[in-house]
């Protein structure tokens, strides 16, 4: 359908302005009543920080987001984008993307008057509707409200207090869109004065000349409790005036932040070099790493254990696997245990330690946390190192003793973590009993998860005390019976 170019052919169409506010109220009105996912892509959030979302929008609140870091709080701040209609007219050529037919700023009123029903307009998708600006220190008045322009007041002849000299910010031109203010703590107290009146009635101030602009702009803003106490503070006027506020949180299950990782990380590299496959545990394995650092009394919980871990983890993982395929000449890869060791690397960087983490170093607390989430992905696939297993004669015997007898026995199996699947799978196979137990228990797809499974019972159980492990640098290691390895550290 052709659009209106003209001020008269949309008033001929019959259209209609309606506010920020109200487009966003019946677009998700709309959606509820069809049972339409309203922000697709959000994951964990269903039962908790969505209906507080929809809660404020429907009661056409500004709102703020609190949480820590990785929580997807601008991630839902630019899906609220979605919920503006798709296409809006707008005077062509205004620099605050004015209704046609309720301009705000003098050139555009003087243009409506000269023009009349020929004021040409165009026509704004909603992508063009949000606008964000992180919150830093340095963020000025002007850069968020505005300031006056000396070289046009000295070009047009006109005073500084002519409304037309102004150089309008960032937060008048989203009139009619989404602004959102991300990090607001990190604004200064003084900036934070000039968003007042803007969320009560509408108006702006520059430079000391009070200017009336019934500016139409849906407000959000993000915070991180941390920066909030530490770094600054909201003043308590500005919060008095954000409507609602909502906590955000870490995904509470496991399957919840999987599906989250799986979402973002970059796992379909797209070029057909080496197919890379991550078995069930091991995929584990790695959103477990993020779920022991949130629990680890050497990482500051109060600055938080951001979802990048895992998505940065799990691409690690895949690029480790991938490379080691492509030195060995394999055109797939399975990934391993030893991979998520070579990927600390998504972990030193993401956690913040407290003074006792900050003395074991951040290298050995990154390896404790992959540690405990392979032994904690063992424990979920296979029986409990401790547990007995029922024989075929009926008699009790341990699960896992045919694989331990052969530790005891003297046995000692060397890794190298650069070798490929076929060579690491003979390797492993080496120990007695360990094939024969991971195919009976955990009925792996094909060679490679096999492998890697194989591995994953080593390390389970030396994570459980039961076997000893030497690293031999950062890709070989040796495992061996327990007792033996604290008798050779005694000097015995």
């Amino acid at each position: 359908m052709q659009r209106p170019k003209t001020l008269g052919e949309l008033k001929a169409s019959g259209w209609a302005s309606r506010s920020v506010r109200d487009e966003l109220r019946a677009n998700l009105i709309q959606r509820l009543r069809s049972n339409e996912e309203v922000f697709p892509g959000i994951v964990g959030y269903e039962d908790s920080v969505i209906p507080q979302i929809q809660n404020a929008v429907l009661s056409g609140h500004s709102f703020i987001l609190l949480g820590l870091r990785g929580q997807a709080k601008t991630r839902i701040a630019r899906a609220l984008a979605d919920l503006l209609d798709e296409w809006i007219p707008a005077i062509e050529g205004s620099e605050l993307n004015e209704d046609p037919l309720a301009p705000v700023t003098v050139p555009s009123m003087r243009r409506a008057r000269e023009l009349g029903d020929e004021l040409p307009i165009r026509w704004m998708h909603r992508s063009e509707r949000y606008q964000e600006k992180l919150a830093t220190p340095d963020v000025t008045v002007a850069d968020l409200i505005g300031d006056v322009d000396p070289i046009k007041a000295a070009t047009r002849k006109l005073t500084f207090a002519d409304p037309e000299v102004i150089h309008f910010g960032i937060l008048p031109r989203a009139n009619r869109g989404i602004f959102c203010v991300n990090e607001l703590p990190d604004l200064q107290a003084r900036i934070q004065v000039g968003l007042l009146n803007i969320l009560e009635e509408g108006d702006i101030q520059v430079r000391g000349f009070p200017i009336r602009m019934p500016l139409d702009v849906g407000l959000v803003f993000t915070a991180n409790p941390e920066d909030y106490t530490n770094r600054g503070s909201i003043i308590t006027p500005l919060r008095d005036r954000i409507a609602s506020q909502i906590l955000t949180h870490y995904p509470k299950e496991l399957d919840q932040a999987m599906a989250i990782t799986d979402q973002e990380a970059w796992r379909d590299r797209g070029d057909g070099e080496v197919d890379v496959e991550v078995p069930a545990a091991l995929r584990e394995s790695i959103e477990l790493v993020a779920f022991e650092a949130r629990a680890s009394e050497f990482v500051d919980q109060a600055s938080g254990v951001s979802a990048r871990l895992s998505i940065a983890m799990l691409e690690n993982v895949i690029s480790n696997a991938e490379r080691r395929a492509l030195r060995a000449g394999e055109a797939t890869a399975t990934a391993r245990p030893a991979d998520l060791f070579t990927a600390i690397s998504a972990v030193t960087g993401k956690v913040e330690l407290v003074y006792d983490g900050e003395r074991e170093g951040i290298g050995a607390v990154a390896a404790a946390l992959v540690g405990k989430a392979l032994g904690e992905a063992f424990t979920r696939t296979f029986p409990d190192g401790y547990a007995e297993d029922e024989g075929d004669a009926g008699t009790s015997a341990p699960v896992y003793d045919a694989v331990l007898s052969w530790f005891r026995s003297g046995g000692t199996l060397d890794l190298d973590d650069s070798a490929g699947d076929v060579a690491h799978l003979a390797r492993l196979s080496e120990v007695a009993g360990l094939r024969d137990l991971v195919e009976r228990t955990a009925s792996p797809a094909n060679d490679g998860e096999l492998a890697s499974l194989m591995e994953l019972v080593l390390e389970g159980l030396h994570q459980g005390s039961l076997l000893s492990r030497d690293d031999d640098g950062p890709n070989r290691r040796q495992y061996g019976d327990m007792l033996a390895q604290m008798a050779r550290s005694l000097g015995a």
